[in-house]
């Protein structure tokens, strides 16, 4: 067996146990600081992977069913299955025009919509219209959801609402924002995935939308040119993921991956969480043309003891 002896002078061995009780209050103080977000929190991090019925209703005939994850409209983004059966024959519909419209009213008269999929359309694999809808808050006493849904049968065009309730997603990782940009431009942006991230580099997916301020008077209610939301397109989103308790020394990770737009619309990119607890993902909005939109760059100095500092534009996570 090979055995190491290793010499130390007086001051190298002070230095060497500084190190070491640094090392030990870092690592005693990260666990300190979960250990009593935790407490806070009072749960661990939920997984929904499973689509309930969220909500159903009926027009003549025909039963909408509208799934969602753990049966749960949440705010933040939402993949919805839609269902169109007629109740007589027990046969799906899958060949309807199918449009979706969430609007949200407030208790002072003023309505406002959320990004979502406007015209629903039907995927045949999966047996279903799929579509998604990023509320952007809450059920509250002044504030309520109701869904209008239109399809057509039988050559006939149906119309129907219901209110429904969407409620606080308890998944920090699920966060959104919702902002103007230097462009005067109103935006939204939603994490997507990882649900529950590990001690890794991992996928990060969001999707990034826009408000398509109207360019006509509004016709019958509910209008949807006066409520659409477009998916911002080309964009880039430079990443810098921190740590930012005061005890963290806002500290960032290596191997990141900007985010960047691909194929199904969302924007992905990794995000390397070296330990668990509390992360900033720092964002830089960037348009086509390379000019920012929104965000700032994170300082590399810390003051000890104080709360990091954040980018003009960021989501806040914990695992």
């Amino acid at each position: 067996m090979l055995q190491f002896k290793f010499f130390l002078s007086h001051h190298q061995m002070k230095s060497f146990n500084f190190w070491i009780v640094a090392i030990l209050f870092a690592v005693s103080s990260c666990t300190i600081d979960k250990t009593d977000y935790e407490a806070e929190t009072g749960s661990e991090v939920p997984e929904n992977y499973v689509f309930k019925e969220a909500t159903s209703f009926s027009s003549g005939v025909y039963k909408i069913s509208i799934e969602a994850l753990n049966g749960t409209f949440y705010k933040g983004y939402n993949e919805l299955h839609l269902k169109i059966v007629n109740t007589q024959n027990n046969q799906e519909l899958t060949s309807s025009a199918v449009t979706f419209l969430p609007i949200l009213s407030n208790a002072d008269g003023s309505k406002s919509s959320c990004p979502h999929e406007y015209n629903v359309a039907y995927d045949s694999a999966n047996k279903y219209y799929s579509g998604y809808s990023v509320f952007t808050g809450e059920n509250s006493t002044t504030a309520s959801w109701k869904l209008y849904i239109s399809f057509t049968a039988d050559n006939q065009k149906f119309e129907i609402n219901k209110d429904v309730s969407v409620a606080q997603q308890t998944n920090k990782n699920l966060n959104m924002t919702a902002f103007a940009g230097s462009d005067g431009e109103q935006y939204v942006i939603a994490l997507v995935s990882p649900q529950k991230p590990t001690v890794s580099e991992n996928p990060l997916v969001a999707g990034v939308y826009k408000y398509n301020k109207p360019t006509t008077p509004a016709g019958t209610f509910p209008d949807p040119t006066q409520f659409s939301y477009s998916k911002v397109v080309g964009y880039t989103f430079k990443l810098d993921p921190r740590m930012p308790e005061p005890s963290m020394g806002n500290h960032s990770s290596p191997n990141n991956k900007d985010l960047v737009q691909e194929n199904d619309g969302l924007y992905h990119g990794v995000v390397n969480y070296t330990m668990t607890g509390n992360w900033t993902l720092n964002l830089i909005m960037m348009n086509q043309n390379g000019l920012i939109v929104k965000g700032t760059v994170v300082p590399t100095d810390h003051t000890p003891g104080v709360e990091g500092v954040k980018s003009e534009l960021y989501i806040d996570t914990l695992f």
